[in-house]
């Protein structure tokens, strides 16, 4: 039997035979199985799973349900048969959503091999868009471990569109169910919380959860390891101000568009409107991990990317785009941190992270939703 046939899964014995039988085992080789096993569930996520679903609709239809062509609303009673009705529609897509899923997801899509780099947690329901959304997690390569409870029905975000145009309506229902000590805190689970050495969570679930976010950023924080932290939009900072800045000392990066960072500057009374000095003053928070300075990550847009490296602020520019190639510039956010994440979790400087996830915004914005082509073309 040859020896690379019968090489194990465990990392620890994976290197041992390497060391042991470097002889007959390409050294290249052992290095590339070594490294791929090492990213194996090496980021972990925690947020709000939706299952996407877009179909083209009609006038009426919005009419009837009350919806601009162009818009992001959350679902109220009247919408709820808006769900039921749109999977009937023809050329209905089904996608694994959410914001952190949509960022895990483009990691491993920027990644491509070894798959289940991205463990992550959230709650659904147990019905049919559950099952979908288990089946779309998993054709994304994903290692979604949902909690899933009967109480509500899987979240779900319809994208209504008519020509060029996209009204999205979300109902939460499950994904605001999220349960500690039913989840996170068992012990299976958990053990998969300890194997990753990044983590990131958006703002959103600060919403949901907190006591699980700040369980999983403290595990981050006394073990060393990378805790990123979206400010994800504006009412997070607003409304809920207690649980953000008491995660904060555990956050290692905090991500966020110049809106995000401008509610936030104006809630914790920073009386400035310059975001590179938001972004010193946001590093310079109180933190509990001294061994790694707080890096602050703000986009703009087209404009440049803001970014503390070290002690300086520095801009970094996004990638042309003809602006006729712009389709839809929703999941833009979310690509960004997916693409930095794949990088981060390579080990790979600040300059490469962000330089990733320039390049992944910039293929999602030229689609619909947050999709991508099979591979992506980043070198």
């Amino acid at each position: 039997m040859a020896v690379h046939q019968r090489l194990p899964s465990n990392l620890t014995e994976l290197e041992r035979i390497c060391k042991e039988e470097w002889q007959r085992i390409p050294k290249s080789r052992c290095e590339k199985l070594v490294a791929s096993k090492r990213l194996m569930n090496a980021l972990f996520g925690m947020g709000n799973p939706l299952l996407d679903i877009s179909a083209v609709v009609d006038k009426d239809f919005l009419d009837k349900y009350g919806l601009k062509p162009n818009d992001q609303i959350l679902a109220e009673e009247k919408h709820k048969a808006l769900f039921d009705e749109i999977v009937k529609k023809s050329k209905v897509e089904y996608h694994a959503g959410g914001s952190t899923q949509n960022s895990v997801k483009i990691a491993q899509w920027m990644i491509q091999e070894p798959h289940k780099v991205a463990t992550f947690f959230g709650c659904i329901g147990t019905d049919h868009f559950g099952e979908i959304l288990k089946q779309k997690a998993a054709e994304a390569h994903v290692d979604a471990h949902y909690y899933e409870q009967s109480q509500e029905p899987t979240g779900t975000c319809a994208a209504c569109i008519t020509g060029d145009n996209r009204s999205l309506v979300a109902n939460l229902a499950a994904a605001n169910c999220y349960n500690k000590e039913k989840h996170l805190d068992v012990d299976r689970n958990w053990s998969l919380v300890e194997k990753a050495r990044v983590y990131y969570i958006a703002g959103f679930f600060l919403t949901v959860s907190p006591e699980s976010i700040l369980k999983v950023a403290k595990h981050a924080s006394d073990n060393n390891k990378i805790f990123g932290l979206n400010l994800s939009a504006p009412f997070i900072s607003q409304f809920f101000k207690e649980p953000l800045m008491k995660v904060m000392p555990y956050v290692d990066i905090i991500f966020g568009n110049e809106t995000e960072a401008a509610t936030f500057a104006k809630e914790q009374g920073f009386e400035t409107e310059d975001i590179a000095e938001i972004a010193r003053r946001v590093q310079c928070l109180p933190k509990v991990n001294k061994n790694r300075q707080r890096i602050v990550v703000f986009t703009q847009g087209r404009e440049d990317t803001v970014a503390t490296v070290g002690d300086k602020v520095k801009m970094f520019p996004v990638l042309d785009i003809d602006q006729n190639d712009i389709v839809d510039t929703n999941g833009a956010g979310d690509a960004f941190v997916g693409g930095f994440l794949s990088e981060l979790v390579q080990e790979k400087p600040l300059e490469e992270c962000i330089r990733a996830g320039h390049y992944a915004a910039n293929v999602i914005i030229r689609r619909v939703g947050c999709t991508f082509p099979e591979k992506p073309d980043f070198h």
